[in-house]
């Protein structure tokens, strides 16, 4: 098992930022690629962002490139969002999962190619 406990959350203005931090416990944190998604009210979870295990490789959504970046410190288990430049259509719950590097279904940018979920923490966006 791995649980996983995000942070960060908050509300803030149009324009302004946020980092959110996902820390990781239960396992061997480098034996998994970590990635970042989001519900808004009424929509279904999507792809944020992703980063593989050593951080070498990240992807990023469209709708966040250029804005969002994922970074992780394995010596402390954790892997953080940093948002700038918000807008009101970020506006949802973030969640970190845990996706095994090994694991044979599913792709990173999928909710179903992933393991292990946080429970969410809330970003609201004012315009």
């Amino acid at each position: 098992q791995v649980q996983l406990v995000e942070s960060g959350g908050g509300l803030v203005q149009a324009g302004g930022s946020l980092r959110l931090s996902c820390a990781a416990s239960g396992r061997t944190f480098t034996n998994y690629i970590m990635g970042w998604f989001r519900q808004a009210p009424g929509k279904e979870r999507e792809f944020v962002a992703h980063i593989s295990r050593t951080g070498g490789i990240t992807s990023y959504a469209d709708s966040v490139k250029g804005r969002f970046t994922i970074s992780r410190d394995n010596a402390k288990n954790t892997v953080y969002l940093q948002m700038n430049s918000l807008k009101p259509e970020d506006t949802a719950v973030y969640y970190c999962g845990a996706r095994f590097w090994n694991r044979g279904s599913g792709t990173y940018y999928q909710t179903g190619g992933y393991d292990y979920w946080g429970q969410g923490t809330q970003v609201t966006v004012s315009s």
